[in-house]
């Protein structure tokens, strides 16, 4: 049962990864280095705290939903945090509870609230000190990709806001420009991350060895591995071992903010989902009083 349930979740994440690969829109850097590239995570590495909570803080301050409901999700990330407890089963139920509540609502719709919601809270949280790292990439030709288990819808316009060549996120199926509650392939978290750069890199005819990674997290590890080099950004204990052991550089910006920010970052796929809950109760209130 147990390899059964392996293999299953391999596939996932292998189907997963594709489908972030094939969902990515590409922007060409000036003089481009064309075989190398560099990948970002999100939560943690270049912004503080989790993208799809940040959305959702925005949606409360429209009154889509009551801080009450966000200070809920909030709790909930935080238990999950401090339990270090990422369990399939749990994020599967969670998974579907989000996707149900998005379900019925319009693409468009999401992008345009995105974009207002970074300018106006999450601009301010971007990591200055990655932010550089990025452009830094850039400035030599290589093309920078975001890499997350946030919607990819999000994910664009923070690649965008950054002048960065594109990213690749969790996919949700649409029709019509109407989201249907399901995802294509499943959340881009954890070996995901690792097969929609593999799949990525085939399009794009990149050489890996000659590519970086960037994250925060040990769940990454599969993505920092497939890279010919690996960067940890505000790690983890687990991530800062493991890099301290492989001779992987360790940057943390996060100075004065570390016990801060030790209840405010989330296991990447359990925030995502979590947060997605709360942007999805808000847009179904939201379409039921319009």
């Amino acid at each position: 049962m147990r390899r059964l349930l392996r293999r299953r979740h391999e596939t996932e994440a292998r189907v997963a990864g594709e489908v972030a690969a094939a969902a990515a829109v590409v922007t060409e850097p000036a003089d481009p280095d064309p075989q190398a590239a560099a990948f970002f995570d999100v939560d943690n590495t270049m912004m503080r705290g989790a993208s799809i909570y940040h959305f959702a803080r925005g949606l409360a301050t429209r009154g889509l939903f009551t801080t009450s409901d966000l200070l809920k999700f909030a709790v909930g990330q935080a238990a999950f945090r401090l339990r270090g407890n990422e369990n399939p089963e749990h994020i599967a139920v969670a998974r579907e509870t989000a996707l149900a509540f998005v379900a019925g609502s319009k693409v468009d719709d999401v992008v345009r609230l995105g974009e207002e919601i970074y300018d106006e809270v999450m601009a301010d949280r971007i990591w200055a000190g990655t932010r550089a790292l990025a452009q830094s990439h850039l400035d030599t030709g290589q093309r920078v990709w975001l890499v997350t288990a946030t919607p990819v819808e999000l994910a664009r316009v923070i690649a965008q806001r950054l002048g960065l060549t594109g990213a690749l996120g969790t996919v949700a199926e649409t029709r019509d420009g109407v989201y249907t509650g399901h995802l294509v392939g499943d959340l881009l978290h954890g070996p995901a991350k690792a097969e929609a750069v593999r799949a990525l890199a085939r399009r794009e005819g990149l050489d890996l060895t000659r590519c970086t990674a960037y994250s925060d997290s040990a769940n990454d590890l599969p993505l920092l591995s497939l890279v010919g080099s690996a960067v940890a950004i505000n790690p983890d204990s687990e991530l800062r071992d493991h890099a301290r052991k492989h001779g992987w550089p360790v940057k943390d910006f996060r100075t004065g903010r570390k016990a801060t920010m030790a209840a405010l970052p989330i296991a990447a796929g359990v925030g995502a989902v979590a947060g997605g809950i709360a942007a999805g109760i808000a847009l179904r209130r939201h379409y039921r009083t319009r």
